[in-house]
């Protein structure tokens, strides 16, 4: 659900940032290692796409520092070495998963997506209540058979709050899933897009607000 992207090289990093975004991740983008640490402790990303060679901060340490510290966050590694020592280095450094330059984005993508799904909160394929369904890989959304044309940030919105099962969700951890670091927490946006979420599922509603404490489906 929420990416980091540790590249030095800014143009394939932001090229990374912009088809994770399209395939409904909300990304945050960074050049340097210790950039790296300074985002991995501030926020709760699934999955850090982290080069190996990174200035002022090696990718190698940010891994270790990552998996010392006990966080949930998945590694896929990438790097312009593709030798088989080189992969076995970086899954031993305690990496999850291993891409070598060149690679093709929908691989890049898909690897991103499993690792979500082998994460510390699993996501399974699909998700159902109260005929909405979910499919998370073809990200496709229905209610009661009728397709629901939702944008990404609106299907990552719908996906957490089923996700919680029943539970309320708050405006505070919608706004830190779902959206980047550049989210401006007073803007409003978690309402605006609540409220158009709302318009797509139509009546009878489905989502509520629990007054002071967030949403739930």
């Amino acid at each position: 659900m929420r990416v980091l992207v540790a590249e030095d090289e800014e143009i394939l990093a932001e090229l990374v940032a912009t088809g994770l975004r399209r395939a409904g991740f909300a990304v945050d983008t960074v050049y340097s290692g210790d950039a790296a640490l300074a985002y991995l402790g501030l926020h709760d990303y699934d999955v850090v796409v982290l080069d190996r060679d990174l200035p002022r901060v090696h990718g190698d340490d940010v891994a270790r520092a990552l998996v010392a510290s006990g966080s949930r966050t998945r590694i896929l590694m990438l790097t312009a070495a593709g030798s088989m020592e080189d992969r076995v280095a970086g899954l031993d450094l305690g990496a999850d998963d291993y891409l070598g330059k060149p690679f093709e984005f929908p691989e890049l993508v898909s690897r991103v997506r499993a690792l979500r799904r082998r994460s510390a909160r699993p996501v399974p394929p699909q998700l159902e209540r109260h005929g909405i369904r979910l499919d998370t890989v073809r990200r496709a959304a229905s209610r009661e058979g009728r397709e629901l044309d939702l944008s990404p940030k609106e299907f990552s919105v719908l996906q957490l709050l089923l996700e919680a099962d029943g539970g309320t969700v708050s405006a505070e951890e919608l706004l830190e899933r779902a959206w980047d670091a550049n989210a401006d927490p007073f803007t409003g946006a978690v309402r605006v897009c609540m409220s158009k979420l709302r318009g797509k599922l139509g009546e009878p509603a489905l989502i509520r607000t629990v007054q002071g404490v967030g949403y739930a489906l």
